[in-house]
C-alpha cells in the first residue's frame, strides 16, 4: 500500500545553508516527491539536488535573482501566490517566509515546517541591519504582512525546528506547532579536504556575509582571547578587508567544510539562530559549540557535555567563554549529536504527513 502523494516547496535553493539542508533531506524521505521552488541556481546550492525533479516560478529567468534572491524580495510573494501545486494529498513546505505560500491543490493538506517567521517582518533588526535595505522594505511591510498572516493561517499543521521558532510561531499568527529538530546530516567518515594555508587548532565560525551572523564579536573576541587564528566560513562585506588573524574560507567544499570541523577547537557563533545546525555538525567530529545562550542554540547545545554558552553577542562574552572552556569528552560530544538523525527527521515528517491525511 503507498503512502500519500506528497508536493515538497522550499523558499529558493541557491545557497548551501541549513535551511538548504533540510529541504534536501525532505527530497531523501519523499524521494518520489517534486520540489517546488521560487529560484534554483544548481551551481551555488547542494549538488545532490541536481538529480532532483524541480520545478521553478517565473524568477528562475533573471540570472540576477540566481545570484541573490534578495533581490527579488518585492516579487517573492507574487511568485509563490502565482505557483501550482500538482496534484498531491499533502504539500510539505519548508518556510522561512516564502513556500508557505504556495496554494495547496484542492482537496489536499498543507504542512508547513517553519525555520523562522519571516525575519524582515518580525524580526528586522536582527536580519536587515542597512539602513537603506530598511527604508526599501518599509513600503511592502504592510501587505507583506497580510500576505503572509493568510499565507501561515492556510497551513493545516505547523512544524517547528526549535522551541524559540515555535514561541515566535505563536506570537507571530497565534497558531500552535509542534517541534521537529533538523537532522544533522554531515558524515564525519567521509573525505576530508585541508583548506590551504590554515593549521589544526584554529577556532571557526560559519556564515554567510549577513549581519545577523554576528563574525565582527566573534572575531574580535579571539582576538581578545589572545589566539592567532580564526578561520571563517564565507567571504567578507565588500566594505570591509580581512584582518590578520582572519582566515575567510571563502565558500568550501563539503569536504572542506568536514576537515574544517575536525581540525577546529571549537566552533564558535554568537548568531541567532531559529535552530542552528553548525553546532551539531562540529558535534559530529568531537569538536565542542561555544555558542550564544539564546534562540535555537538552546536546543541543540549541552553545556559541559557538546559545549559552551556565550552570555551574550559581544567581543569580552565571546574572549570570556573561550576562556573558560572546560576540556569536553569528544566520544560524549560526538553521541550528543547522534540525537539529532535523519532516521529520526524522516520519521517525524512521515508522522506528520499520516496525521493531516487521516
Amino acid at each position: 500500500m503507498t503512502g500519500p502523494a506528497v508536493v515538497l516547496a522550499h523558499d529558493y535553493l541557491t545557497q548551501r545553508g541549513g535551511a538548504e539542508r533540510v529541504a534536501l533531506e525532505m527530497t531523501r524521505a519523499f524521494p518520489d516527491s517534486p520540489m517546488l521552488t521560487s529560484i534554483f541556481e544548481p551551481s551555488t546550492t547542494y549538488p545532490e539536488l541536481a538529480a532532483v525533479d524541480v520545478r521553478t516560478s517565473f524568477l528562475q529567468g533573471v540570472p540576477a535573482f540566481r545570484k541573490d534572491p534578495r533581490l527579488a524580495l518585492p516579487l517573492l510573494a507574487p511568485a509563490w501566490s502565482s505557483m501550482r501545486a500538482p496534484r498531491a494529498d499533502v504539500v510539505l513546505a519548508s518556510s522561512s517566509g516564502w513556500a508557505h505560500g504556495l496554494r495547496a491543490p484542492e482537496g489536499a493538506r498543507k504542512v508547513i515546517y517553519c525555520h523562522n517567521p519571516p525575519r524582515w517582518l518580525h524580526q528586522p533588526d536582527d536580519y536587515v541591519r542597512s539602513r537603506g535595505e530598511r527604508a526599501a522594505l518599509r513600503p511592502l511591510h504592510r501587505a507583506l504582512r497580510r500576505w503572509d498572516r493568510q499565507a501561515a493561517t492556510s497551513a493545516d499543521l505547523y512544524l517547528a525546528n526549535s522551541t524559540s521558532v515555535a514561541r515566535r510561531i505563536e506570537a507571530a499568527y497565534g497558531l500552535e506547532s509542534t517541534v521537529v529538530f533538523p537532522p544533522v546530516m554531515i558524515d564525519p567518515e567521509a573525505h576530508q579536504e585541508p583548506v590551504p594555508g590554515l593549521e589544526p587548532g584554529f577556532w571557526l565560525t560559519v556564515a554567510r556575509g549577513r549581519g545577523y551572523k554576528n563574525v565582527d564579536a566573534v572575531t574580535a573576541g579571539v582576538l581578545a582571547h589572545g589566539e592567532s587564528k580564526v578561520a571563517i566560513v564565507g567571504s567578507p562585506p565588500a566594505d570591509r578587508p580581512a584582518l590578520p588573524h582572519e582566515h575567510w574560507c571563502g565558500v568550501v567544499s563539503d569536504a572542506q567544510l568536514r576537515w574544517l570541523y575536525a581540525h577546529a577547537r571549537a566552533l564558535v557563533s554568537v548568531s541567532f539562530e531559529d535552530f542552528g545546525l553548525t553546532p551539531l555538525e562540529a558535534n559530529s567530529f568531537g569538536t565542542p559549540a561555544v555558542v550564544l545562550r539564546a534562540g535555537g542554540f538552546l536546543d541543540s547545545t549541552d553545556p559541559g557535555v557538546s559545549g559552551w554558552w556565550v552570555d551574550e553577542p559581544t567581543a569580552p562574552a565571546v574572549a570570556a567563554a573561550l576562556a573558560s572552556l572546560p576540556g569536553l569528552d569528544p566520544d560524549l560530544v560526538r553521541q550528543h549529536a547522534a540525537k539529532f538523525s535523519p532516521q529520526r527527521f524522516s520519521f517525524q515528517l512521515h508522522d506528520a504527513v499520516a496525521r493531516v491525511s487521516a
